[in-house]
């Protein structure tokens, strides 16, 4: 029997760190032109401060607004041709879109080539599915928790990258290495990673049948991932403002901010693959639930900070309460559907992702503008202990 398992450890694994470079790059090329943006629009003609702005938003968006579109379609598809499939068209989509935008003459051309980059990757979101589904059950936090911090990894990587390397080798061969960079992930997906052996059709339907998805806890759980990162968004727009009332110098606030920024990033980068195998060994349900009431108690303090230090420790420490809990709400979904839908399932749960990433700045600006920035935390605070509240309960019912 040892003979036989180790293969398979040895498979998942490698899938795992293959899935995990390939996020954690092709998360890189999404943000990376973060720092540059406005450069690059005005590279390509636009001359007008106001126009730079609504063309590099427009730009930096369109990535994100097409990926959270199809999503779901894309979850769907790898239920039905198979898991690796998926991954080698999102990395080579993505490389190809990459080299494009490095060769755009124009700004829509931009636009239209990050709504491609949008709509042919999906990378991170496919990798979720697969190590999702052929993890041992009993290792799936671990594992996700891993993935977790590489895509995180690749949110703080990218546009650290995007200010060192244009003034370095220009920002077309940024965007050409950069697409070079996602083909080698490319490769490595096609030639190393393993799909385990998947059922026939027939034997998939019949599971699928007999298997009921738990829409109840699903849906939960979609709602559950919003939230997380509409809190962990909701500061941006006022982020630089907050600090500006208690450091002063243009440098010192920009870079202040900048740590404000990682420092989430950071802690749950550290904290993602502990928090995962804790869940593993006490239950997905109790790390969620506990990560949420620990997120709104950290954000009540941070409305009455009195040093900008104090705002980065408690973020790095909100962070941290945050790291492995996309990784259980990803391990609740998989264990809550049969597994012919577990790819439909993540890719809603990825959409719903992306709606919080657009609504929580939407909210902190709103209510920044309309009411100050101390609200802001006081009201996303509160909808954390709401969410944390209800998923402590439900636990409770599906514990009993």
């Amino acid at each position: 029997m040892e003979a036989i398992a180790a293969p398979d450890a040895q498979i998942w694994k490698r899938n795992l760190w293959v899935c995990v470079l390939g996020s954690f790059s092709t998360i890189v090329a999404m943000t990376l032109l973060l720092p540059f943006l406005p450069l690059y629009v005005r590279q390509l003609g636009v001359t007008e401060p106001a126009a730079i702005a609504r063309w590099s938003g427009l730009a930096y968006g369109a990535t994100f607004f097409s990926a959270a579109l199809t999503a779901p379609l894309w979850g769907r598809l790898a239920d039905r041709y198979g898991r690796k499939l998926m991954l080698i068209r999102a990395s080579l989509g993505m490389a190809v879109a990459m080299a494009l935008i490095g060769m755009a003459t124009a700004p829509w051309q931009l636009v239209a080539l990050r709504l491609l980059a949008g709509l042919l990757g999906g990378y991170a979101s496919g990798s979720t599915i697969l190590v999702a589904a052929q993890t041992p059950k009993a290792q799936t936090g671990w594992a996700l928790g891993v993935l977790s911090s590489g895509i995180m990894a690749g949110n703080v990587v990218g546009p650290l990258l995007g200010g060192v390397l244009p003034p370095l080798i220009g920002i077309r061969h940024t965007f050409w290495l950069t697409g070079g960079v996602i083909f080698l992930a490319f490769l490595a997906t096609t030639f190393l990673l393993k799909e385990q052996p998947r059922p026939p059709a027939a034997t998939r339907a019949a599971g699928d049948a007999s298997g009921a998805v738990n829409r109840g806890v699903v849906k939960l759980m979609w709602l559950s991932g919003m939230l997380l990162i509409f809190a962990n968004m909701s500061i941006e727009p006022i982020i630089t403002l907050y600090i500006g009332q208690f450091v002063a110098g243009d440098r010192a606030l920009t870079v202040t901010a900048g740590l404000v920024m990682a420092a989430a990033a950071l802690g749950s980068i550290l904290s993602a693959p502990r928090l995962g195998k804790l869940a593993d060994r006490i239950g997905h349900w109790r790390v969620l639930s506990g990560g949420l009431l620990m997120c709104a108690a950290l954000l009540i303090p941070q409305a009455f900070i009195t040093a900008a230090w104090q705002l980065v420790a408690l973020r790095f420490l909100m962070g941290m309460a945050l790291g492995g809990l996309l990784p259980c709400i990803t391990a609740i979904i998989r264990h809550s559907v049969p597994e012919g839908q577990v790819g439909r399932m993540l890719g809603y749960s990825t959409s719903a992702q992306y709606i919080g990433q657009v609504t929580g700045p939407l909210f902190g600006g709103f209510i920044g503008g309309a009411f100050g920035m101390r609200p802001v935390f006081l009201l996303t605070a509160a909808v954390m202990l709401l969410c944390g509240a209800v998923n402590w309960r439900k636990s409770r019912k599906v514990r009993r």
